[in-house]
């Protein structure tokens, strides 16, 4: 959109709150930087400037909009969909990929030198891997300061600044306020921390953009949920309002529980360390598929008249994606021709004997799901399923322990589907399967899934389900068929 700024400006006349997160507008008349939806008196449009991400803003000398929080938006979608190098590197810094692992780091992973990458992400999104990480902890350290009592200087540290002075200058230049200021004030938004709160718990509203099919998102992960490691809310009358489960961070476990509230999803994070709020969030975020954008998703299926019914009576529909991808991973595997019930017992027997204890339970969240490491050591012919399966479980484990396979946020899509591959016992299906949810492709497409055929056999007939009628539908679904795949599957039988 940045290639357009009259469409840019015609969505910020509109203040059309769809274009959150997709773009920043930069005031030089005030110095601020804004959201597209920002409440405040349009600026005209001599005075604006457009930029791809709230770090080139700040890069240019503007400071966050006191009165529509840009930082706090949905991000872009334009992150989950491209499997380019960008899009690669910002899943990866906001995992925390630079606080941990420094500028260096983060291209080896993507396989460039650091001087290369600077190059590209400067040119696409007029900011470097440091800027984008800057941004992104000013963000992190600005939840700290408003949902928890801690010591400014934990925070600091906590938040990936590498020293209390740094911390200071960044918040004051992006958010035009001290920290003092910025935690007096965030109370507004987030209400102050309860006595009886327990140390390393933060409570944060994770943004996305409007529809959310939040009902749907719980339906699914509900009957898919591990006992010891995922636990759904339930109330009164038997309905599913919340989601929690443990989570491995790069610092030490945690525990997260999600819940649905109108325009946002509340999150209550019990970690273990407080470095790991980043990754904690961008987790999140991923499992429950918040930066998309649903509008363009719904309209562009909506174009197939067989879909029309599906998206209208559940817009936003989300593809539900993963906190470890070896976890999906797994899951698909002994999931091949095995029900949902089936494949949860038996995962859940594999996670309550290798995934490791937290260190202290959390209500029924007791342990973490087992590492590739703990999976890759054991013999194949103990695990309950058969002997092809349960090779292909090991084989897989042992691979990604080795390095062999990259399952994570960064991943190269394409490769990593060709590793899948050659692997013995994983064939297109599981491929598709793992594409859609741990590598987060949204055109990911499982064709021969037979939930996929059974839907289209009821919706248009035997013909319907045929593997070459099923090839020139779904080409009509491109670049969003994963979503086109959660429509198919939430259809009753």
């Amino acid at each position: 959109m940045i290639e357009d700024p009259e469409r840019c400006y015609a969505a910020v006349r509109s203040r059309d709150p769809r274009f959150d997160g997709w773009f920043t507008i930069g005031v030089t008349s005030t110095g601020i930087y804004c959201r597209p939806s920002c409440p405040a008196s349009t600026p005209r449009r001599e005075n604006v400037r457009f930029f791809p991400t709230p770090a080139a803003a700040q890069g240019a000398g503007f400071r966050s909009c006191k009165r529509c929080r840009p930082d706090a938006t949905p991000g872009s979608p334009e992150w989950d969909a491209r499997a380019d190098v960008v899009g690669r590197a910002m899943r990866l810094i906001a995992d925390g990929t630079v606080d941990r692992d420094g500028v260096v780091g983060l291209a080896r992973r993507l396989g460039y030198s650091a001087r290369q990458l600077q190059r590209v992400l400067i040119d696409e999104l007029g900011a470097g891997p440091q800027a984008l990480a800057r941004a992104q902890r000013a963000q992190s350290a600005r939840i700290l300061v408003e949902t928890t009592d801690l010591p400014m200087a934990d925070i600091a540290f906590a938040a990936g600044f590498g020293s209390i002075r740094q911390f200071n200058d960044t918040v004051r230049a992006v958010f035009n306020r001290t920290p003092g200021e910025l935690r007096r004030t965030g109370r507004h938004h987030h209400g102050r921390p309860g006595p009886g709160d327990v140390p390393g718990s933060v409570s944060l509203r994770l943004a996305h953009r409007q529809p959310l099919a939040a009902d749907d998102l719980l339906r699914f992960l509900a009957p898919r949920s591990l006992p010891g490691v995922e636990h759904v809310v339930v109330d009164d009358d038997g309905a599913v309002t919340g989601y929690r489960r443990t989570v491995d961070l790069p610092h030490a476990p945690a525990t997260v529980t999600l819940t649905p509230e109108g325009p946002h999803v509340r999150a209550a994070l019990r970690l273990g360390d407080l470095r790991d709020v980043t990754a904690a969030v961008a987790r999140c975020r991923r499992l429950l598929d918040l930066d998309a954008d649903p509008v363009a998703v719904d309209d562009h299926l909506s174009r197939d008249p067989l879909l029309a019914s599906l998206v209208i009576a559940r817009p936003g529909l989300r593809v539900p994606g993963a906190v470890d991808g070896f976890e999906i991973a797994a899951r698909a595997i002994v999931g091949q021709q095995v029900s949902v019930a089936g494949a949860v017992t038996i995962v859940g027997r594999l996670a309550a004997a290798l995934g490791r204890r937290l260190p202290a339970d959390d209500g029924t969240l007791t342990h973490l799901f087992p590492t590739a490491e703990a999976v890759a050591g054991i013999d194949p012919a103990t695990l309950p399923m058969p002997g092809a399966r349960a090779r292909a479980l090991v084989g897989l484990a042992r691979a990604v322990a080795d390095g062999l396979v990259d399952l994570d946020a960064g991943t190269d899509r394409g490769r990593t589907r060709a590793e899948l591959a050659a692997l013995r016992g994983i064939g297109p299906w599981t491929v598709e399967d793992i594409a859609l949810r741990a590598l987060r492709d949204p055109d990911a497409f499982p064709a021969t899934d037979l939930g996929v055929r059974r839907s289209l056999a009821r919706l248009a007939g035997p013909d319907a389900a045929t593997p070459a009628a099923i090839a020139i539908r779904s080409a009509g679904w491109r670049p969003w068929r994963a979503y086109a795949t959660l429509h198919l599957w939430s259809t009753p039988p």
